[in-house]
């Protein structure tokens, strides 16, 4: 439900960070290592479903907007997820 503006103390600009401020060049991170990145945890950290499934929600869409900036690893079986890091 939407809330008016009065009720929070202080709003702030929405800014993304550059993939290059969150990837190494020479790594390939699957979308779930990038989530967790982009929040300031390391990549392989345990999370519950719950808190990946609103990491992805940030990340998937933060891939798609900086998409030029990245190359992707196909899988190497069809079980296992693609690998993205930066071009």
């Amino acid at each position: 439900m939407p809330r008016p503006k009065a009720n929070f103390e202080r709003l702030q600009p929405l800014a993304f960070k550059a993939p290059e401020a969150v990837l190494e060049p020479d790594q390939m991170y699957t979308t779930y290592e990038i989530a967790r990145l982009l929040q300031g945890l390391e990549p392989d950290r345990e999370l519950d479903a719950e808190t990946e499934a609103v990491l992805l929600d940030w990340a998937i869409p933060w891939m798609i907007y900086n998409a030029e900036s990245f190359v992707f690893g196909a899988p190497e079986s069809d079980d296992e997820p693609g690998h993205y890091g930066l071009a």
